[in-house]
């Protein structure tokens, strides 16, 4: 990663991580309390509704900022809405970057169309397969669902929708929380 971090720094490009993840009507089960002797009891029905979210985190070159950009979809993220998101992404950056991501089917293809089509404006970094560990998103989606949203019960996907912006929203103001996703990761700033 160090070489990457000079050579976006060097061109002056920054630096995008990107991943997906779903989330579920069912609650994520966590450790709770309750007192003594009554066992707390999470009422929720079998509800397989979900929503699919993409994110990235993105790092300036120069002043290093950190930057959270997110979309939820209703559906699974195909390559499409992979190469919609990059779209985007590249509108708020205005700058050409290098792309870290794993090797899941939607990104290669993504990045297989947009090559062929001459996009100049990013290069792409693969992660190790089976490295979920070393990008930072990663712990994005373990804050939001472990952590946030843990022993949460929506009512239905419109609650659910609105929980996972806030959750993510309020973790994008909050830089030291960014910044320990990538410590995590092992990645110096």
């Amino acid at each position: 990663m160090a070489q990457d971090q000079k050579k976006a720094c060097s061109k002056g490009w920054g630096i995008v991580f990107i991943d997906e993840s779903g989330f579920m009507l069912q609650p994520v089960v966590r450790r709770s309390w309750a007192p003594k002797g009554k066992t707390p009891i999470h009422y929720s029905w079998d509800r397989h509704d979900r929503l699919s979210t993409i994110a990235a985190i993105t790092l300036a070159p120069f002043r290093r900022r950190l930057g959270i950009y997110f979309q939820v979809h209703n559906h699974n993220i195909s390559f499409k809405e992979v190469m919609a998101f990059l779209f985007a992404v590249r509108r708020h950056l205005r700058r050409k970057f290098i792309l870290v991501m794993d090797r899941y089917s939607a990104h290669r293809k993504a990045v297989r169309l947009l090559q062929q089509a001459g996009a100049d404006w990013l290069e792409v970094e693969w992660l190790p397969p089976y490295a979920p560990e070393l990008n930072p998103v990663e712990m994005l989606w373990n804050h939001t669902k472990y952590g946030e949203l843990a022993n949460f019960i929506p009512e239905d996907v419109d609650e659910l929708f609105q929980a996972i912006n806030a959750s993510i929203k309020d973790t994008r103001k909050d830089g030291h929380l960014v910044r320990s996703f990538f410590r995590y990761a092992g990645l110096e700033l």
